[in-house]
């Protein structure tokens, strides 16, 4: 079952490990019989599934969460490991498409416009107004 993440990358099934283990949360007994929790881990470092360039783009931007270049990805939302399995690789697809991703043009900076400017001033006066009745009246 090889993970599509994008139409141009495909992370083969063996490059892909699985642990399971027993899940806390919804599920009462079957909880504490059945290992129902996925922990799915994949090696950036060693794929072969990627370019030198799309390899060196995950290990920056995802650095903060490769452990010696392996991400790992938990699930334990649902009662089936079925559903769990599904539910990691749809996160770890998620995270190397949002870690390829070009990144974002940066921000034009830009003034504000003379009737913002105006709206925002005139608000500020309103509020002031506002709080300036609510005051007590001088001893005058």
């Amino acid at each position: 079952m090889d993970l599509e993440v994008s139409p141009a990358l495909t992370i083969p099934a063996s490059e892909l490990g699985w642990r399971f283990s027993r899940s806390s949360g919804p599920g009462g007994q079957h909880v504490n019989t059945s290992d129902s929790r996925v922990e799915l881990s994949w090696n950036v470092g060693d794929s072969a599934a990627l370019s030198d360039g799309q390899r060196l783009t995950l290990l920056t931007r995802l650095g903060r969460r490769l452990i010696a270049g392996v991400i790992t990805v938990t699930a334990s939302e649902q009662r089936s490991q079925l559903r769990n399995r599904e539910i990691a690789l749809a996160k770890l697809a998620v995270l190397v498409a949002e870690g390829l991703a070009p990144e974002a043009a940066p921000r034009r900076p830009t003034k504000p416009t003379r009737g913002s400017n105006r709206r925002r001033l005139a608000a500020k006066e309103q509020r002031a107004a506002t709080k300036r009745q609510r005051q007590r009246p001088s001893a005058e």
